[in-house]
Order: structure tokens, then sequence, then C-alpha cells
């Protein structure tokens, strides 16, 4: 019986852990459309892979990154258990948990690639820095696609 029991609470602790490792950022009230001018930093997440379309918001003012400026146009972001946000996992819950567990580092072929575009009309360059870590200007455009790298399917607005 001890060792049953140990054995539970051993799974349930693991569970917790785990879920308790996933980092979910809570998105403020959505501002859709495009920002106009320097107003804020436009925010572009294309879910066209996951079966929707693309969607497109403004984080007004000055996000100090990446993650604040996609929170800032009202987006939920969650991260994964071993890396937080180091790793985007889940935007507004999507991939689901069915697709992806969000435990470790997204495969290749499947994760949120994150893109700048200098400009409104610009074109897309992938990101070197990571999103927690970079710093977009008011009146730039930060870009969000799910797959295998491939750039937001729109151009940036």
């Amino acid at each position: 019986m001890n060792r049953r029991l140990g054995r539970a609470l051993t799974a349930l602790l693991t569970t917790l852990t785990v879920a308790a490792g996933t980092v979910l950022v809570q998105a403020p009230a959505a501002h859709a459309a495009a920002c106009s001018g320097s107003t804020g930093v436009t925010v572009v997440v294309d879910f066209a892979s996951l079966g929707g379309g693309v969607v497109t918001a403004c984080a007004p003012g000055d996000p100090t990154s990446g993650i604040n400026a996609l929170t800032g146009g009202g987006f939920t972001v969650a991260g994964t258990s071993r890396w937080g946000l180091a790793f985007v996992c889940r935007i507004n819950g999507l991939p689901t948990a069915a697709q992806q567990a969000c435990v470790n580092t997204p495969p290749a072929t499947a994760y949120w690639s994150y893109w700048h575009a200098s400009t409104h009309g610009a074109a897309w360059t992938y990101s070197s820095s990571g999103a927690s870590s970079y710093n977009p200007a008011p009146g730039t455009v930060e870009g969000w696609a799910f797959g295998a790298g491939t750039a937001p399917s729109i151009t940036a607005p």
C-alpha cells in the first residue's frame, strides 16, 4: 500500500511540476488592426498552418520586448515547461496540447518563427534574437508564423 501511494504521489508531483513549468502570459485587451505611424508596434500572427487565418493587432506605446508586443496586441502566449518563454510554444492556445506538449524545445518543423519588418510594407527578416530579449521600436512590425520557419503569409501591414 505504501509503495503504491508513493508512486501515485510521485506521478502527481511530476504532473504538477510539468504543469507549473509551462509559462503562460495572459494578454491584455486586444487592439485590432495595425498601428498608425509610430503609435505602437504592429503584430502579425499567421495561424494558417494551424487551420486559422492571419491576425493583425497593435501593441500601443513602446513595448520593451517582442513578448510584450505580442501580449500588448492582445495575444495569449505560453512557453515551454523547460525553457519558459525562451521558446514560444502557443499563441492563443495554438497549437493545442494534443499537437504539441510544450515540454521542451519545439521541433524544427513545427514552431513559432519570429520575424521583423522595419516599416509597414517592408520585407520580413527572420529574427536573430529571441522575443524575450528583442526590443521592437514603435512603428515597426513583428511577425509570427507557425510551421517550419516560413515568414508570415502577408506583407507587413
